[in-house]
């Protein structure tokens, strides 16, 4: 109906004249329902000003707090064969106590005995370390041997060489003194033959001074035989020294050759001892392998390679233990979003699995059956799932966490944030806004110092 009258009907028409307004407005329970919703508004208008706990909620799981405590998979080192199994699943074993026996698969180390026949051949390669060491020594003493000799040959040597060369400043001077003596005798029989000639003196004279000239004659083609000889003696003594040297050079670095030789064995020996030392200790530890123990005191799990005869590769996993002695935790997972507001030491509460609880997650003090938990690491890096890790510890401050929790079960985490009125809660849950940033007292306080 267009309202384009200026006159209004409720004003001229008295409403209350009318049968049927008497009916309706005169009626007990539209006034209780008045008041209904009257005192219903004003309770909600009360309840929009309660404080509200913003906080984060999320899924986890439990688990350990530190990483040597959490359920591990023992794997054998060595490929093998299994032979036999000394416990069973839901027994408790001690540190270094045997699960499993098994055996060798590589023919490699089928024989039983290699580790002794491996320390024989290092007494073996030992004993010959030694044999060249001696040889080494024996060398030595022939080289300084030799090179005594040598020094003792060659002063031999010098001293002949110094007696030729003394012979021929010897015969060198009886040289001389032929050739004075053979003027003498020539001036000598000249002057007797022309004192005959003049026949002064008789041919006798002249005879005798020819046979003295001869034999001074004779006398000096000996002594340059003599001088030549001594030379000849020098050049002998020489050639001997060289000879000697030559000789003694050629022994000694014969010798040395061999003591090298004998070095360059003793060190290759020396190597193979110690590479069969190395495979001596590799094959003690390769034995020490072939029984499975357990790392740790804990509970055999689940044997995750079962029966007898079966082979398996290094490293592939056997058998399950979990750790008997443990600090539980609780790891779950935030939006990235979210991140920035959680805090180490953050204060949190936890619904357990299998745990019957009453959670107002806005009301932490109202809730029942939530436990309390305070944040001890928060990861760096994203992971798989889109969203960043938070493990969480129990709160000393708090009731204690239940003792028949196990490593695994789901867990419920509430991170509480900051307290403010429902109203503003609900405007920013309309408006997908996240929730309030803050900062712990202690980060604020050394912020401000900083800013200082």
């Amino acid at each position: 109906m267009l309202n384009i009258s200026h006159n209004a009907l409720n004003k001229k028409v008295d409403l209350k004249n009318f049968k049927s307004t008497q009916d309706i407005f005169n009626k007990a329970y539209y006034k209780q329902f008045n008041k209904f919703l009257l005192a219903l508004a004003i309770i909600i208008i009360i309840v929009l000003f309660l404080p509200w706990t913003q906080n984060i909620t999320s899924q986890g799981q439990v688990t350990t707090l530190k990483p040597n405590q959490r359920p591990q998979h023992i794997q054998s080192q060595i490929p093998g064969r299994i032979e036999e199994w000394f416990v069973q699943e839901g027994d408790f074993v001690k540190k270094g106590d045997t699960i499993l026996r098994i055996s060798e698969v590589k023919s490699d180390y089928f024989d039983d005995k290699l580790v002794e026949r491996t320390n024989d051949q290092i007494q073996a390669k030992t004993s010959s370390v030694g044999a060249y060491k001696s040889k080494v020594q024996a060398l030595n003493r022939q080289v300084s041997a030799l090179f005594n000799e040598q020094k003792l040959k060659i002063e031999q040597a010098k001293n002949k060489l110094m007696q030729s060369q003394l012979k021929v400043q010897s015969d060198s001077i009886d040289l001389k003194a032929a050739k004075t003596n053979i003027s003498i005798a020539e001036r000598q029989f000249k002057r007797i033959e022309t004192l005959q000639i003049e026949g002064l003196k008789a041919l006798k004279d002249v005879e005798e001074k020819r046979l003295k000239l001869q034999e001074t004659q004779a006398k000096l083609i000996s002594q340059e035989n003599k001088y030549l000889a001594s030379k000849n003696e020098v050049l002998n003594a020489q050639i001997e020294l060289s000879r000697i040297n030559a000789q003694y050079a050629d022994k000694i670095s014969k010798a040395q050759s061999d003591m090298y030789t004998a070095k360059s064995s003793g060190f290759d020996a020396k190597a193979q001892v110690t590479k069969l030392e190395n495979a001596y200790t590799n094959y003690k530890k390769r034995n020490s392998l072939l029984y499975v123990t357990a790392p740790q005191n804990g509970y055999i799990n689940k044997a995750i390679r079962g029966g007898i005869g079966g082979t398996f590769k290094e490293g592939e996993e056997l058998v399950g233990i979990m750790p008997a002695q443990y600090d539980l935790a609780v790891e779950t997972f935030v939006k990235p979003i979210d991140l920035p507001l959680l805090h180490i030491n953050e204060k949190v509460r936890v619904q357990f699995d299998g745990w019957p609880a009453i959670v107002f997650s806005g009301w932490p003090n109202v809730s029942y059956g939530t436990y309390g938990a305070k944040v001890v690491a928060i990861e760096n890096f994203i992971s798989d799932n889109g969203k960043y890790r938070i493990l969480l510890a129990p709160d000393e401050t708090d009731h204690t966490w239940p003792e028949a929790i196990r490593i695994g079960s789901g867990a419920r985490t509430i991170a509480l944030l900051e307290d403010v009125p429902i109203w503003f809660e609900l405007w920013r849950q309309i408006n997908s806004f996240p929730p309030n940033y803050y900062q712990p007292k202690k980060v604020k306080k050394s912020a401000l110092k900083d800013n200082k």
